[in-house]
C-alpha cells in the first residue's frame, strides 16, 4: 500500500477492478485537472475520495509549494488517510503535476459505500491507517510545533497531538509556536489546534444520539466499536487523548494477542480506527462538565456551555493521578513535571537523570521505557517494597536494569526552578538526596473521575460508581439510574487491567441497546 509520508510507488495498493470500480464510479463524478492544479489544499476538509484515472497527483509543502516526495499518485491510486472517516483535513497539500483525470466521490456516499462493501472499506481503512502511520513517524505536515521544551503550552500541544496520533512536523529551534501552514496560531492550545483538524465538535443542541459514550480509554474505545457495529448512533466525549491513562502505557506486554507488547496508545488508537469505521463519532479535548435528565433520556453539558443528549449515557471515565501536595508543583506542571512517559517526555532525559514517583505498574513501565534514553531513573516508592503493588515480571526487570535506581520509604521534598524544573529532592531512610533533572514524572496512584455526574447515580465512599447488584440492577454494568452505564476503572469493584476495561467495555452494549431499543415509540422523548 502507498503512504503519504513516504514513497508512493513501492508499495502501491491494488487497483480497484471489476464490481468493486464500478460501484465506485456509480457515485462518483469525473473531474479534470490541468498540471499545477490544486486538488486538495492543505488544512480543506476531506470532503471527497479521489481516485485517479489518468495522470498522477504529488504531494506539496504548504509553505513552499515545492514538491516533497519523488513518489506520486497513479492511475488506480487515491487520495486521503485516516481523517478522512470524520471529514478532518489533510495537512499537506496535493496537486496535479501532469494533465489528471479523476473519479470524485461524496464523502458521505463514500462512507456508505465502504459500509455495504466490506472489502471496499477493508482495503480503503488499511491504506488510510498505513499513510496515517508513514505522516505521524516521518513529521511530513503542514502543522509544526517549535521548540515545545521551552514553553509548557505549546508542549502541551505536542503532547496532544503525539498522544492522539495526529502528524506534526517538530522543530527545535526558534521561537516557542505552533504554526498551520506557515501561518501561527495564536495562543495555541489542543482545543484550539483541535478545532483547525476538525476533531472539536461543533456541538448542536437539536442533535440527538443513541449513546453518549464519556471517556475514552479501552473500555470507552471498545464500547464505542460495539456500538457502531450494533448499529447505535454513538458519540465519544474525551478531554485529553485516546486511551486515557493506558495510552500512556509504553508498552503492554500482558495483553492476549500481542506476545511482543504494544504501546497503550497504539491498542486504543486501533480501537478508535475501528470505532469511526462504523460510524462512532469522536469529540475531542472536550470536557463534560454536568449531566441532568431530560424527558426520556439525559444531556450533558460540555466545557464551553453546549449541551449534547442521548438516549443512553456511559461513563466510561476511568481515573486521573493525584497530584502532590508540593510548592510550585502546579506551576511546573508540563515545564519539567509530566503525568505521562511518552515519546514526547522522553526525549527531554536523554543522558539526563529522570524521577519517577510511584509503585504501581504504570510507575514501573514508565521507568522501564526512560532507562532506555536516560543516565539514570530515579523510582521513588513510598512503602518498603513493589511486591504488593506491581507485576513480578515488571519488579524483576527494574531490578535487573543497571540504570534504574529504586527507592524505598521514600518521598518526594521539594522542586527547584524557575521557568522549567531543575532539581528533586526527596527523603530516603538514609538522608533527602538531590537530583538536577528536567523530567519528573508523578504516577501515585489515582482517583475516580465522577465529579460531573450530578448526584444521578450512587457512589461508594471513595467515588467510585456502584453498578449491578450493588444496586438492584439487573445488568452488570447499570448504575443506580435507568439508562446510566459504567464501565472500566471507575466502576466500584471493577477490575484495573485494561483487558478487563476492554471486555467490559464490549458487553456493556447489549444492555445498552436494550435499553435504547425497548420503549415504545411514543415515549420518545428528546428530538423525537
Amino acid at each position: 500500500m502507498e503512504s503519504i509520508g513516504g514513497d508512493l510507488s513501492t508499495m502501491a495498493p491494488r487497483p480497484f477492478a471489476g464490481a468493486h470500480l464500478a460501484a465506485i464510479q456509480a457515485i462518483s463524478t469525473t473531474r479534470t485537472y490541468q498540471s499545477g492544479d490544486i486538488v486538495l489544499e492543505a488544512g480543506a476538509p476531506q470532503d471527497r475520495f479521489v481516485l485517479v484515472e489518468e495522470g498522477e497527483i504529488e504531494i506539496v509543502d504548504p509553505v513552499t509549494g515545492q514538491r516533497l516526495h519523488a513518489s506520486t499518485l497513479g492511475p488506480g491510486q487515491f487520495m486521503g488517510e485516516l481523517a478522512f472517516l470524520n471529514g478532518g483535513p489533510l495537512t499537506l497539500a496535493m496537486r496535479a503535476s501532469v494533465p489528471t483525470r479523476t473519479l470524485e466521490a461524496p464523502r458521505p456516499d463514500m462512507l456508505r459505500l465502504m459500509s455495504a462493501v466490506p472489502e471496499i472499506g477493508d482495503h480503503i481503512l488499511t491504506v488510510f491507517s498505513a499513510r496515517r502511520r508513514r505522516i505521524f513517524e516521518s513529521g511530513d505536515s503542514g502543522l509544526v510545533v517549535r521548540a515545545a521544551d521551552r514553553d509548557p503550552a505549546v508542549a502541551r500541544v505536542a503532547s496532544f497531538l503525539n498522544r492522539n496520533r495526529i502528524p506534526f512536523h517538530e522543530e527545535a529551534d526558534g521561537e516557542p509556536q505552533v504554526t498551520w501552514s506557515g501561518n501561527p496560531i495564536a495562543d495555541p492550545t489542543p482545543r484550539a489546534v483541535a478545532a483547525y483538524l476538525g476533531l472539536d465538535l461543533k456541538a448542536r443542541s437539536t442533535d440527538l444520539f443513541d449513546l453518549i459514550i464519556v471517556g475514552a480509554g479501552p473500555a470507552g474505545v471498545a464500547a464505542a466499536v460495539y456500538a457502531g457495529s450494533e448499529g447505535l448512533r454513538a458519540l465519544v466525549i474525551e478531554d485529553c487523548a485516546i486511551g486515557g491513562q493506558a495510552g500512556t502505557s509504553s508498552r503492554i506486554e500482558n495483553y492476549m494477542g500481542f506476545p511482543t507488547g504494544i504501546s497503550g496508545a497504539d491498542l486504543t488508537f486501533r480501537g478508535q480506527v475501528q470505532a469511526m469505521k462504523f460510524g462512532t463519532c469522536f469529540a475531542m479535548p472536550r470536557r463534560v462538565e454536568a449531566l441532568a435528565r431530560r424527558d426520556d433520556g439525559f444531556c450533558v453539558t460540555l466545557d464551553g456551555g453546549e449541551e449534547l443528549c442521548a438516549r443512553a449515557v456511559l461513563v466510561a471515565t476511568g481515573v486521573q493521578y493525584r497530584r502532590l501536595p508540593l510548592d510550585r508543583l502546579e506551576a511546573l506542571e508540563g515545564a519539567g513535571v509530566y503525568y505521562a512517559a511518552t515519546e514526547m517526555e522522553a526525549r527531554l532525559c536523554v543522558a539526563t537523570e529522570a524521577v519517577v514517583v510511584g509503585g504501581g505498574n504504570s510507575a514501573g513501565q514508565a521507568a522501564m521505557y526512560l532507562s532506555r534514553v536516560a543516565k539514570c531513573v530515579h523510582l521513588v516508592v513510598r512503602g518498603d517494597s513493589l511486591a504488593d503493588t506491581m507485576s513480578a515480571y515488571l519488579r524483576d526487570r527494574l531490578e535487573a536494569d543497571p540504570r534504574i535506581v529504586i527507592h524505598t520509604n521514600s518521598q518526594l521534598e521539594c522542586l527547584e526552578g524557575d521557568d522549567h524544573l531543575e532539581r528533586v529532592t526527596f527523603s530516603r531512610p538514609a538522608g533527602s538526596m538531590a537530583v538536577d533533572c528536567r523530567a519528573l514524572f508523578i504516577m501515585i496512584g489515582a482517583a475516580p473521575n465522577t465529579g460531573w455526574l450530578s448526584g444521578l447515580v450512587d457512589l461508594d465512599r471513595n467515588g467510585f460508581v456502584r453498578t449491578g447488584h450493588e444496586v438492584g440492577a439487573t445488568s452488570t454494568f447499570a448504575t443506580s439510574c435507568p439508562g446510566i452505564f459504567a464501565v472500566g476503572d471507575v466502576r466500584s469493584g471493577s477490575v484495573k487491567r485494561v483487558a478487563s476495561s476492554v471486555g467490559e467495555g464490549s458487553v456493556v452494549v447489549s444492555a445498552i441497546w436494550t435499553h435504547v431499543n425497548t420503549r415504545p415509540p411514543a415515549e420518545v422523548g428528546i428530538g423525537g
